[in-house]
């Protein structure tokens, strides 16, 4: 949690056109905003906070939870900037990347680059060299050339100290184009790292098109995976089911806290990943893992494929009993799930059915669970 994400998107982008806002306007089926948000994720970056516009707040909604908060931001970038920040204070936060929501494109590479530029310095900034010919113009006409000697073409996100940075918005009056603007006036030295070309900002109609061809284009890996565990009852007043305490006159035995539908979806993950299963990475012959809350598995299924550069794209879990009725609880334990994960709830299922009381689970002697996710990345 040392490093934090700032995206700034409280503009309202009116060279864009068109009814939305261009962050929130569709590109590839999801929201401009929601891409940028999904390679800090798979990047393992949280805590994110969206600085938005007050207007957006329903828009934003279904984008939050899981490490993923927002702010209402102000009347300028700097202002908008300055809020996260302030809502950053205090949290432990050593490092702060700051990127414009209007770049859906942003990659790992990028990102990886600018954590290993802080190593040694306060800040760091991707740019690319500008190539062209520079004129300056006016009413249609050449009126000089400009040299392109030293001259970059900035990109977000910029990366900094947070500390130095939160002083330098602190300390500055104004708007800016930036944020290594503000950082410079307060003296910081900003490291230029290599900029993506992919990585563009929609400013105008044509860079949709653009945007929509690069992601087509992208080698997009999707991996899907199954997972099956079965518990039995024994003795206990609930049960562990996707990391909720439902009450019942049994509980469920196993090794750790038998949670059934967590070791089904974890086990899918693994599956995902072509890593086995949880034995293989937490054996029940060790005494480490005896009564282990269930989580601990899930959270490093999850690790092992950020780790590659995976997400969840979505799970979903089926619950297979006579009893406990699992209907009442199962929002609780999607959005148990979600945060586990690090997703948004709406892309995990929680459901249940019965066995119309036919085998072990329809004579009540215990319950199984079914999961299936997809694992999604470049």
């Amino acid at each position: 949690m040392s490093t934090a994400v700032i995206i700034v998107a409280a503009g309202r982008g009116t060279r864009m056109g068109g009814a939305l806002p261009k962050q929130w306007q569709p590109l590839a089926g999801r929201p401009v905003l929601a891409h940028a948000l999904a390679a800090f994720r798979a990047a393992g970056l949280t805590p994110v906070v969206l600085a938005i516009h007050p207007d957006d707040t329903d828009r934003a909604a279904p984008l939050l939870g899981a490490g993923v908060e927002a702010v209402t931001g102000g009347a300028t970038r700097a202002a908008s900037v300055r809020a996260a920040l302030e809502a950053l204070e205090g949290r432990g936060i050593r490092r702060v990347l700051i990127h414009d929501g209007a770049r859906p494109l942003v990659s790992r590479p990028l990102i990886d680059r600018l954590l290993a530029a802080l190593e040694d310095g306060p800040a760091a900034a991707p740019a690319l060299p500008v190539t062209d010919a520079l004129w300056r113009g006016d009413a249609g006409h050449v009126h000089a050339t400009v040299s392109r000697d030293g001259l970059f073409r900035a990109q977000t996100p910029q990366a900094f100290d947070f500390a130095a940075i939160l002083a330098a918005h602190r300390a500055h009056a104004g708007d800016a184009a930036d944020d290594v603007e503000v950082a410079r006036a307060a003296g910081l030295d900003v490291r230029i790292v290599e900029g993506d070309d992919d990585n563009l900002k929609l400013t105008w109609p044509g860079d949709f098109a653009r945007a929509d061809r690069i992601l087509r284009g992208a080698s997009m890996q999707i991996r899907v995976g199954q997972g099956y565990d079965v518990h039995a009852f024994g003795p206990g007043d609930h049960v562990m089911l996707c990391g909720v305490a439902v009450p019942f006159d049994r509980g469920l035995m196993g090794h750790s806290d038998a949670d059934v539908g967590m070791h089904a979806l974890t086990d899918a993950i693994y599956g995902a990943l072509a890593e086995g299963d949880i034995g293989r990475h937490f054996p029940p012959s060790d005494p480490q893992w005896k009564g282990a809350e269930s989580h601990i598995f899930l959270r490093h299924a999850v690790g092992l494929a950020a780790a590659r550069g995976l997400e969840i794209g979505n799970a979903d879990v089926t619950l297979v009993c006579e009893r406990p009725k699992i209907g009442p609880h199962a929002v609780a334990m999607g959005a148990a799930l979600a945060e586990i994960i690090g997703v948004p709830a709406d892309r995990i299922s929680v459901k249940a059915t019965t066995s119309e009381r036919l085998g072990f689970t329809g004579r009540e002697e215990g319950i199984a669970a079914l999961a299936s996710v997809a694992l999604v990345g470049t």
